[in-house]
């Protein structure tokens, strides 16, 4: 099994993830993991902390000579800007005398949108900043780190993950499942958007531009996706075991997603099945089709009945504007409770295209999970050929009905 935990605080020293689960014998490039980071603090949109963070990943443990042991991986990811929170943010009973940065007041009017109300009820905090600092997506520095590692492991059988935005605002594709893998791998990592079609790109730059002159955010959607994960990842066995579910879970947990889709998504809802439904045909090449067969169309995004099928796996996630608007909306302080304006602090207009990197790293730990669990082994040498074996046997399966 695969798993992972993390911990610190957005304006904390550093954040920490420990990944457990990772076979012996993966060579880890430690460019890529922050090639990733990088990736995640791009995109238009972004605040200040793009300029003050460059994020690279450090391994404490797991690791020793470039190779994986089999055992616990500890990342840390630090944060740059600690030295001016120090004061704010001391982990210790009294202000160290050496702590640099401002003492900053006590947060005290919840952003409606955000943790601040719910966390502050839940935990008895009288200073937001102990919700807002843990529940800020900061917190996803570390799953990138952790999904780099991840995406390593996919690679070893041939599986390749991409992501683009499809809209923000009212600006969109008007069929995402129209862009092919190949577009999105296309894509450079500087894009603005990564959007596949310049046009719409300019539409959105605009309702960005638009939000920010008016002190708003704006969200919009995105959709990963990958190319060449093996067919019967996950289960129908039981509800847990499902894999759309699991994927689902992770990239609900991303802060600020509020719906998700696999393939057609919501739109399977007002579409006859006769135009839903990938019809199944017979392949020319049966060793050149993951599953034996071919699809014509992939509305169900790669996954039936909580399986992998195959085709490329398609998920989609439609992220809330930001809650930290310049122009904030009515609240109350809870200090004493009149009607105030919500806190401000700093804060991005859109965050989707970096919403779309977290999307990747969260779909690369469940599909690596379910990798492991179909094909086991301590070793990457003992996954690989089981994946090998399975693969051949499939090919060879409907090779000899044909």
């Amino acid at each position: 099994m695969l798993r992972f935990l993390t911990a610190g605080e957005s304006h904390g020293e550093a954040l920490v993830a420990i990944l457990e689960g990772i076979p012996a014998g993966l060579a880890i490039d430690f460019d890529a993991v922050t090639a990733q980071l990088h990736r995640r603090q791009g995109g238009y949109g972004r605040g200040r902390r793009r300029a003050i963070e460059s994020d690279r990943a450090r391994a404490l443990g797991g690791i020793r000579r470039g190779m994986t042991t089999g055992a616990p991986i500890a990342l840390l990811v630090p944060n740059r800007d600690w030295e001016n929170w120090q004061k704010t943010m001391h982990v210790e009973s009294g202000m160290p005398p050496d702590a640099t940065g401002a003492d900053r007041p006590a947060v005290t009017r919840p952003r409606p949108g955000h943790a601040d109300l719910a966390g502050a009820v839940k935990y008895r905090h009288d200073d937001i900043r102990d919700v807002l600092e843990r529940a800020s997506a900061r917190e996803t520095a570390a799953r990138v780190a952790v999904g780099a590692v991840a995406r390593q492991l996919l690679a070893l059988v041939g599986a390749e993950l991409g992501s683009h935005v499809f809209s923000i605002g009212a600006a969109a594709l008007a069929d995402p499942l129209e862009v092919t893998f190949a577009q999105v791998r296309a894509l450079a990592d500087d894009a603005p958007l990564h959007c596949v079609d310049p046009d719409v790109e300019r539409q959105m730059i605009a309702q960005i531009d638009a939000a920010r002159d008016a002190g708003d955010t704006m969200g919009g959607g995105f959709e990963v996706i990958v190319h060449g994960a093996p067919p019967g990842l996950g289960s129908y066995a039981q509800w847990d075991r499902k894999l759309d579910g699991r994927l689902a879970q992770a990239l609900m947990s991303i802060p600020a997603i509020k719906s998700v889709g696999i393939g057609m998504g919501a739109a399977v809802a007002a579409t006859p099945g006769s135009r839903v439904h990938d019809e199944i045909l017979t392949a020319a090449d049966p060793a050149a089709a993951p599953a034996g067969v071919v699809r014509p169309t992939n509305h169900a995004g790669g996954l039936e009945g909580g399986v992998t099928n195959g085709e490329d796996l398609r998920v989609s996630a439609f992220m809330k504007p930001i809650a930290t608007l310049m122009r904030p909306l009515r609240s109350v302080d809870l200090a004493t409770m009149a009607e105030s304006p919500a806190a401000i602090e700093r804060s991005d207009v859109c965050a989707v295209p970096a919403a779309a990197v977290v999307g990747e790293a969260m779909v690369a730990i469940v599909l690596a999970d379910a990798l492991l669990e179909k094909f086991g082994g301590d070793t990457t040498v003992e996954l690989e050929r089981a994946c090998r074996a399975f693969r051949a046997d499939v090919a060879a399966r409907f090779d000899r009905r044909r």
